[in-house]
């Protein structure tokens, strides 16, 4: 708590900098000056890296952007500056093992390798995605009953009740702790009451994160959000969920959602900037975990091209050089009963997997729409076992996502998107099972990838 606090504090004594200063002169002009110097570039046609070289290179670029810049309070208008060594002694000491939830049903995050043989965990769920409360305890049932996954995830209640939720007022608490209660429900009723979480997710602001730091709620035994803002911020807001979790225990997951094509330029500026926001949050999210959600600026979805690589590149330059435990997000463009969502699934779990990260999923539509359903997570870790079962290399497995891109890739053209369907479209609601169409175009898909070369 007293190293904790001392480090804060110096977001009220560092530097004054406007925010605007920060974004270009701090960010954008020396990403750019240090892409140049480290001689970083990627090619739409390498998804996945293949260069032990390049990713060494965008690992050295990222910590030297965070050790020169340090990292902005949005709330004081100051900047943390670290001291020597600080950002490395943390990375040193970054956990590389992380036993999460309890009983028969724990299961412990381990910090995997490229091409590891060892099967990647499952954290399933539609992180963040506004959802109704109707739809909500039959869409984590849907997630929690599939046997591939290992740990849950959710979406947040837009309304409880009837009454909206609203950023920073009392119903965020209503909202956090209901979601906490259907969570514990829908555990009980698959008989894995001892499932990990990542919740608090109906809170935007702390209240909500607060307000269910509790046994009955957020176990010690669970994870939380502490977001690092865009790009390399923080404030008061977020601080807090870090000091909340000190003494009572809850596992802290960082999460820092890089805009591929925003502020660091493309993705050789993006991955720089995503492995500084990850050393940075090693100190102040006092980050257990790390979970990797590049965003592309236009289209959104983690499947597109160059945020992959980002994800890829980012994954092998902590393997190599700071192993940690990352879990990598998969959100597509696509909705529930489309082919176009498997596939996209597919390709973004075969680039985490080969890299060396855990999966998450799936924010289908985005993760802007109730548009998803326990099938594609079920999906998406059939494929990042059968990547690791199969022993892909990373030249097979960019080979294979070439592949699956040219059989969605025209989505992120295409006018409103791709949503796809509301989850009671895909599943009945009162069984928690897909609906015949869907169920085949899952076994459709599933065949197909076969024939491309995964023994899924």
């Amino acid at each position: 708590m007293q190293d904790y606090l001392e480090l804060i504090e110096r977001f009220d004594t560092g530097a004054r900098m406007s925010k605007e200063d920060w974004d270009f002169d701090a960010i954008t002009m020396t990403t750019r000056n240090l892409v140049k110097k480290y001689r970083l570039s990627w090619e739409p046609d390498v998804v996945i890296p293949n260069d032990p070289d390049l990713v060494d290179r965008i690992f050295q670029a990222g910590l030297e952007l965070v050790n020169s810049v340090g990292v902005y309070s949005l709330s004081t208008g100051r900047v943390l500056a670290f001291k020597p060594d600080e950002v490395e002694d943390a990375f040193r000491q970054a956990p590389q093992t992380l036993i999460m939830g309890e009983g028969n049903d724990a299961c412990t995050l381990y910090a995997r390798r490229v091409m590891d043989s060892r099967l990647p965990l499952v954290w399933a769920g539609n992180p963040g995605c506004p959802t109704p409360e109707e739809l909500f305890l039959p869409y984590v049932m849907s997630c929690m009953q599939e046997p591939v996954v290992d740990l849950i995830t959710c979406g947040s209640l837009t309304h409880v009740d009837g009454h909206e939720v609203r950023t920073g007022e009392p119903a965020e608490i209503a909202a956090t702790r209901r979601e906490l209660n259907l969570l514990h429900e829908g555990l009980k009723k698959v008989s894995r009451p001892g499932m990990g979480m990542l919740a608090a997710q109906s809170s935007v602001s702390e209240l909500g994160d607060l307000a269910v730091a509790h046994p009955s709620y957020l176990r010690p035994c669970d994870a939380h959000l502490v977001p690092v803002l865009n790009e390399l911020i923080m404030d008061n807001r977020n601080i807090a969920r870090v000091v909340n979790s000190l003494e009572y225990g809850m596992r802290n997951a960082s999460l820092a959602c890089v805009m591929v094509g925003g502020l660091g330029g493309d993705a050789s500026g993006s991955a720089v900037l995503q492995v500084a926001s990850f050393l940075a949050a090693n100190l102040t999210c006092l980050a257990h975990y790390h979970l990797l959600h590049p965003i592309h600026i236009r289209h959104v979805a983690t499947s597109t091209r160059s945020v992959m690589w980002v994800q890829g590149a980012v994954e092998q330059a902590f393997t190599r050089n700071a192993p940690c435990i990352i879990v990598g997000d998969i959100y597509p463009k696509s909705g529930a009963l489309t082919r176009e969502l498997l596939y996209e699934v597919a390709a973004n779990a075969i680039a985490i997997t080969v890299s060396g990260g855990h999966l998450e999923g799936v924010g289908s539509a985005d993760g802007a729409l109730p548009n998803g359903t326990g099938l594609e997570a079920r999906w998406m870790g059939e494929v990042g076992q059968a990547v690791a079962r199969q022993g892909l290399d990373l030249e097979e497995a960019n080979a294979l996502v070439i592949k699956l891109l040219a059989k969605y890739e025209f989505i992120f053209q295409k006018a409103g998107g791709n949503p796809g369907e509301r989850f009671d479209r895909a599943y009945d609601p009162i069984t928690v099972t897909p609906v015949p169409e869907w169920l085949r175009m899952y076994e459709e898909v599933k065949r197909d990838v076969r024939e491309l070369g995964l023994d899924v």
